[in-house]
């Protein structure tokens, strides 16, 4: 039987209430007929229930718009394109968008003509929303029901500033379901990641998949002013830490460094709760403070691998005068030129621990990291409205060209997972 239906059983004389005795056999036949097409259109409604249930994603075509003058305020553009989030709106990058046109104007967006809410009842039927976001870390800690019905005008984006491999996406309805992504990797329909890279006219030049960076022979040399930086610093190295089993096993790799290390009566300084030095997390220019002021290298390990996920890990190493001791699974040449940081996944632990001494004991060598400081400077994606992810979010939904083109990924889960984590 199928589920919800056994309060419904279809019984044609119980129903109708029609005689059943042996002195009217022609009304038993006649009776009998009816039975027969009565329990065929209870079983054809049934078969109806149940195939309109397994077809969830189906596809209606564009509507007009119904009143929504109760939940705008009269001064909205026209134009405007309204966002629905699906799954939880506190969730980080979710929770920026926040409510209405708010953020848009607040990050004094170039475009600000997008409304957010997360009401499913915002308009009487959910294919009136341009936009509906859906954020991967809620798709795989509890699938949430999914929309009945879409329109062929409407874009469902998936957003994630969370590494795949900490949350893959195996479900194979995902497949073809997507139109849009906004994540870390930069293949994405739209950048949502940490770190923003400028050139000397202040022109955003990456990352991206093929950037064309001067070789460091080709740099000029460090000037005066982060020469009197660097000269201060005394000890090796610093790790900020606070998840001390992550998957990506950089603990365990960790381990094998440190130990090169104190062959030589060297160490590294473990702040958070996997050491046991203390600097609080709700002062970080403290912190950072520290980092610039002492040392010479800075351990930016990522939680998980996944490819182009860097975190703004490398902003605290860049921005504080340290050398990113780098660990994950990216190409850090999208991220940072050869020759201005050490990859610990490519080196190993002892040649890593080798060639930081080298550098720790020959402040020419040292000084040779930092001569990207004449050409490139750093960034967080947020920090300008040319930048910043939600405004150009918003900015992409309005383009009309690019929102009329069809787009979908009918291999969501292969561009997303990295290989063989399904």
């Amino acid at each position: 039987m199928v589920s919800g239906l056994s309060s419904h059983r279809c019984d044609a004389t119980r129903v109708l209430g029609y005689p059943d005795g042996p002195e009217n056999r022609m009304f038993r036949l006649n009776n009998t007929i009816f039975k027969l097409a009565f329990y065929s259109v209870c079983a054809l409604g049934v078969f109806v229930w149940y195939v309109s249930n397994l077809m969830v994603y189906t596809i209606s075509q564009p509507i007009i718009k119904s009143t929504r003058i109760t939940k705008l305020n009269k001064t909205v553009h026209e134009n405007i394109k309204f966002i629905l989030i699906w799954t939880d709106p506190a969730i980080d990058p979710i929770v920026k968008l926040g409510n209405g046109q708010q953020t848009f104007v607040e990050r004094e967006c170039p475009v600000k003509s997008c409304f957010v809410t997360s009401d499913r009842h915002f308009f009487k039927d959910i294919t009136e929303f341009e936009v509906i976001i859906f954020h991967g870390k809620e798709i795989v800690r509890s699938l949430p029901a999914m929309p009945e019905i879409r329109s062929t005008h409407q874009k469902y984006i998936f957003a994630s500033m969370e590494s795949s491999d900490y949350y893959p996406i195996c479900d194979v309805r995902f497949k073809g379901f997507f139109n849009w992504t906004w994540t870390y990797k930069l293949n994405s329909d739209e950048y949502n990641g940490y770190i923003i890279v400028r050139n000397k006219k202040g022109i955003i030049i990456g990352p991206k998949q093929d950037m064309d960076w001067l070789r460091i022979e080709e740099m000029d040399p460090v000037t005066k002013e982060v020469e009197i930086k660097l000269s201060r610093k005394t000890k090796i190295a610093a790790w900020f830490v606070s998840n001390c089993r992550a998957p990506s096993g950089r603990d365990y790799f960790f381990i094998e460094v440190q130990r090169e290390l104190n062959k030589h009566g060297l160490s590294v300084d473990v702040y958070g709760e996997c050491g046991n030095k203390i600097c609080p997390r709700d002062d970080e220019s403290k912190c950072f403070k520290l980092i610039k002021r002492d040392y010479y290298f800075y351990f930016a390990f990522e939680n998980s691998l996944s490819e182009d996920y860097v975190t703004e890990k490398l902003l605290t190493a860049i921005r504080n005068y340290a050398i990113p001791v780098v660990y994950g699974a990216a190409n850090y040449t999208r991220f940072m030129p050869n020759g201005t940081y050490l990859n610990g996944r490519d080196l190993g632990a002892k040649e890593l621990a080798r060639q930081m001494i080298e550098i720790y004991e020959d402040k020419k060598k040292y000084k040779r990291f930092f001569k990207w400081h004449n050409h490139y400077s750093y960034h967080d994606v947020y920090e300008s409205p040319e930048s910043d992810s939600i405004c150009k979010l918003c900015a992409i939904i309005n383009n009309k060209t690019v929102f009329d083109k069809a787009t979908v990924y009918e291999d969501f889960n292969s561009w997303w997972n990295p290989k063989g984590r399904c």
